[in-house]
């Protein structure tokens, strides 16, 4: 159990909480989830299925017709379309991340991830006795996997490479380039990769772009997505993937062994969230746009702070190396004194040391706010 971490987010939202029931005002920017509600179709279609008595175990992968339209979600998306023998459905996308490692990885093999990144993919190594090897994001490569470093990182025992894009938590996405060059490598090297694309819909920079899309890549990659992100659903727990074909059985025998099967009426939701209108989806996806550009450019004006503009996702990662004082001092301080919660870039591994992640899943005013108490109350920092 030591070598399974956790999620700070959650850590914070707890400190942040107490100091509200102590009458504090805070200002989330902490929590990575969309602050929508989920459209009234999906909820509609959630409630008709338990009305029509769908509350019973259901086929352990996930419903055939719901399957089949995920496969068919993917190809329209741009990711390749897949039978709906190749799809699974999951109570969250983390499962996916937890049964695709423990089926291919085990003691001596190697697991290649971002560093920063999300802390599951270390922690899920970790765990099933694998050697997670971080691949440095670099600012200067605007957060993005540069192959030629994990070219450099590769030896006989990788057998598995996490890609994510758009990012959590810098917010960058991989180009066409950098993509088609990972693909070669792990072609090459005969590596499985687990895409990460929960945020595909929000890639400000143009058309997302997956490397299962690529020739010879979904033989090998577990294309991963879900509802929480582009649905606005994260409290309804919807994953979903597309697998390479050895890898359906034994994923599936670890969703009977773990959770038997996910929800029959909420699987109803998916349907209707995939198949449904995408105009509150294109509504989202405009309104963090336009809060992108306040947070962005609200940060580059505090003194001892630089942002880039991230290319997707909801979320900024400033530098604050100037400021002179540890990522956990100043979000701890941003926190008690400035009523702003965030995240020390090192809640996402050694290399978030000198960032912060912001979360602007939140109003335009509320981030207005939130830019003017962290420029007012950084003067009184001391590291």
């Amino acid at each position: 159990m030591s070598l399974l971490g956790t999620e700070s987010a959650f850590e914070v939202l707890g400190r942040a909480r107490a100091l509200e029931s102590k009458g504090r005002k805070i200002i989330h920017l902490e929590i990575g989830e969309p602050d929508f509600d989920t459209p009234a179709h999906i909820v509609d279609a959630a409630a008709d299925a338990l009305r029509a008595g769908c509350t019973h175990y259901v086929a352990a992968p996930g419903l055939p017709e719901v399957r089949e339209a995920i496969g068919q979600f993917f190809g329209r998306t741009g990711r390749g379309s897949y039978p709906a023998d190749r799809v699974v459905v999951t109570p969250g996308a983390k499962p996916v991340m937890f049964f695709t490692i423990m089926a291919l990885c085990g003691e001596g093999d190697e697991v290649l991830y971002p560093n920063p990144g999300f802390p599951m993919y270390e922690s899920i190594t970790a765990f099933a006795g694998a050697r997670p090897v971080a691949v440095p994001l670099r600012e200067e490569n605007e957060f993005r996997m540069d192959p030629d470093e994990v070219a450099a990182l590769v030896t006989e025992r990788t057998k598995l490479l996490v890609l994510n894009s758009p990012h959590n938590p810098c917010g960058s996405a991989l180009t066409h380039q950098d993509l088609e060059a990972l693909a070669e490598l792990a072609l090459r090297h005969n590596l499985y990769v687990l895409s990460d694309e929960v945020y595909w819909a929000m890639n400000y920079g143009g058309e997302h772009v997956s490397i299962a899309s690529l020739d010879g890549m979904g033989d090998r990659t577990i294309l991963l997505d879900g509802c929480s992100k582009t649905f606005a659903m994260t409290g309804w727990r919807l994953g979903f993937a597309a697998l390479p074909a050895s890898l359906v059985e034994p994923i599936t025998r670890l969703i009977i062994n773990a959770v038997s099967c996910t929800s029959a009426f909420s699987q109803r939701a998916i349907l209707a969230a995939l198949t449904g209108p995408w105009e509150p989806v294109q509504a989202m996806i405009e309104e963090f746009h336009k809060r992108r550009g306040v947070i962005v450019e609200g940060l580059n004006r505090i003194p001892g702070i630089t942002c880039l503009e991230p290319g997707g996702a909801f979320y900024v990662f400033p530098n604050i190396k100037q400021l002179g004082s540890s990522s956990s001092n100043v979000a701890a301080f941003l926190l008690n004194q400035a009523g702003v919660a965030c995240l020390s870039g090192t809640a996402f591994g050694a290399g978030g040391e000198g960032y912060l992640r912001l979360s602007y899943a939140n109003s335009v005013e509320a981030l207005r706010e939130a830019l003017d108490a962290i420029e007012t109350a950084l003067p009184n920092l001391t590291s």
